[in-house]
């Protein structure tokens, strides 16, 4: 079911920044933002602000 925890992937950009993306099957162990739908892109947030560092 695409919106629960399982669904959850933590990708990186070509820069580095690090994003937590609601992502469908075949993506799962996707490891880069790029390569991800642009839907799922929308879906993303990025960890950084989430947590307030730039590092955790």
């Amino acid at each position: 079911m695409k919106g629960d925890y399982g669904s959850l992937v933590w990708v990186n950009d070509d820069k580095g920044k690090e994003y937590v993306c609601t992502v469908n099957k075949e993506h799962l162990n996707e490891k880069k933002f790029e390569n991800l739908s642009s839907s799922e892109r929308k879906s993303c947030a990025n960890v950084n602000q989430i947590v307030g560092t730039e590092r955790w």
